[in-house]
Parts: structure tokens; C-alpha cells; sequence
């Protein structure tokens, strides 16, 4: 058995944990969060396991690197900062339904990672402009950011489909009662793009040091670099907005989905895109 295979089973416990958050937000019956939460930290667990053997994986075959060099692994690490992301939230807000939001984010972003031709999930030894230990900084620091962002982009989806049902009426039952309140959904997608904010500025500045230690110039406009910088600015005139126009409910929330978009497209999108950042092979 490999740490590869073990992955594969994790976007399955990913995939029933969406189902049974599902089935608690229209069911409506506990035991059905539960049960979800259980597998969702389950899954976790066996991911981090994963991930940490597939680390000491390198070092046998003595290429010795975090998990951290490809589209692979960048894309399980990024499904794993979404769950630890949501589990933190689900804590501390004491509610499950946004699970049924997020966790579907985890399971496709496993799922692409097995399952879309000309992704290698072998370890490789990493080339010379990432032989660096800024790599590690660089890379964990952006996809804590674009974890946080995937949150306020869950949060912002089901704001915007409890907004439609005139979510705070004080009579409203079933489903759309089963849903947290509009006030702590907009404080998520606040809070969480804040959080988001701060790990990409790091992740942006850190990318810059490592820049100019591997190219010799702290900015190249490479298009991961110049969309890096589009997606900063969308979650910086939001929480400019949101702070001195006083901008809330459904416009943070439209905003958390563009600025989502564009999280993707830094992410995914510019592969296609000839660059210093391109994780597909020319």
C-alpha cells in the first residue's frame, strides 16, 4: 500500500462527508452532522498521515523535499488546508450546514488531482529554482490564504441562497431555519478573506524573496505573478469597502465568489499560460 492509494480513499471519506452534511441540512436530524464531522476529521487525519509519509517517501528515494513541488501535491495540500480550514470553523461557530458548502470544494480538488490526465503523482526531484527552503514558505503560506478564501466563498454561496428566502425572518423554519444567520455568514466571509488577505500578502512577498533568489528579480509580471497581484487587489477593495463604505450582505458575498474565480484561475488557469509558474510541462 502506498501513500498514493491512501490519498484515493481520502477523496472518498471526503465525498460521504459532503453527502452526510448534505443530508443534515435537509434531513435536519443531528445524528446525520455527526456522523459528517466524524468522517471530515477521519479524513483529515488520514490525509495528514498521507502527506507526511509521502515527505519521508522523498527522503528514501533521496530527493528530500516537502510535498510541495507539483500539481499533485500542491492540490492534496490545498484540499487538506480546506478541511482543516472549515473543521476550525465548524468549532467555533458550532454549526454544521456550511459543511455541505465546503467540504464538496476538498473532495473536487482531491478528485482532480487523481483523475485528470498528465497530472504525475510521482515524486520527483525538484529542479534548481526550487531548491530553496522559501519554497516551503512561499507555497503554505498562499494556500493557507487560498483555503481561507474557499471558506468565504462557501459562506458566500449559501448567504446568498438564504438571502433569496428572506433568511432572518423570525418565523423561518426548515431548511432555511436549519441554515446559520445571515449576520454570522457576512462575519464569515469577512473574516475568512481577512485571514485569506494576510496569508497571500505573505505568500506574495515571500514568492518576490524567492524571486530574486532563483531568477534575480524580485517581479517578472509572469502571469501566476500578475494574477497573484488581480486577486490581491479584488480581497483588498473588499476589505477597504467593507471597512470605510461600510459594504455588506450580498455585495461581500459577490465579491468572495469573484474574488474565488480569480483564486482559481491564479491556481489553475495560468497553467495554460506559457510562464516561470506553469505547473504543466512543455
Amino acid at each position: 500500500m502506498s501513500h498514493t492509494i491512501i490519498l484515493s480513499w481520502v477523496t472518498f471519506i471526503y465525498f460521504i462527508s459532503f453527502v452526510l452534511y448534505l443530508f443534515r441540512v435537509i434531513i435536519g436530524k443531528e445524528y446525520w452532522g455527526r456522523a459528517a464531522s466524524v468522517m471530515a476529521w477521519l479524513g483529515l487525519a488520514i490525509h495528514t498521515t498521507a502527506l507526511l509519509w509521502r515527505w519521508r517517501a522523498s527522503y528514501d528515494l533521496g530527493i528530500g523535499h516537502v510535498p510541495l513541488a507539483n500539481l499533485y501535491e500542491s492540490l492534496i495540500f490545498f484540499a487538506w488546508a480546506i478541511v482543516a480550514s472549515y473543521l476550525f470553523v465548524e468549532w467555533r461557530i458550532k454549526s454544521k450546514a456550511i459543511g455541505a458548502f465546503i467540504m464538496p470544494l476538498a473532495f473536487l480538488a482531491m478528485a482532480y488531482a487523481s483523475i485528470v490526465p498528465g497530472i504525475d503523482n510521482h515524486i520527483e526531484p525538484l529542479i534548481p529554482a526550487l531548491q530553496s527552503n522559501w519554497l516551503t514558505t512561499h507555497v503554505i503560506t498562499c494556500f493557507l490564504g487560498y483555503a481561507a478564501f474557499a471558506v468565504a466563498f462557501g459562506c458566500g454561496i449559501l448567504y446568498l441562497i438564504k438571502d433569496r428566502k428572506n433568511g432572518d425572518a423570525e418565523n423561518i423554519k426548515g431548511f432555511w431555519g436549519r441554515l446559520p444567520a445571515l449576520n454570522v455568514l457576512e462575519s464569515l466571509i469577512y473574516q475568512s478573506s481577512a485571514i485569506g488577505f494576510v496569508f497571500l500578502t505573505m505568500g506574495i512577498m515571500t514568492g518576490a524573496i524567492w524571486a530574486h533568489y532563483a531568477w534575480g528579480s524580485y517581479w517578472n509580471w509572469d502571469p501566476k505573478e500578475t494574477w497573484s497581484l488581480i486577486t490581491w487587489l479584488i480581497y483588498a477593495i473588499m476589505l477597504h469597502a467593507r471597512y470605510i463604505r461600510g459594504w455588506r450582505g450580498r455585495r461581500l458575498a459577490w465579491v468572495a465568489l469573484v474574488g474565488f474565480a480569480a483564486v482559481l484561475f491564479t491556481y489553475l488557469g495560468v497553467n495554460y499560460l506559457s510562464g516561470l509558474h506553469s505547473y504543466i510541462k512543455r
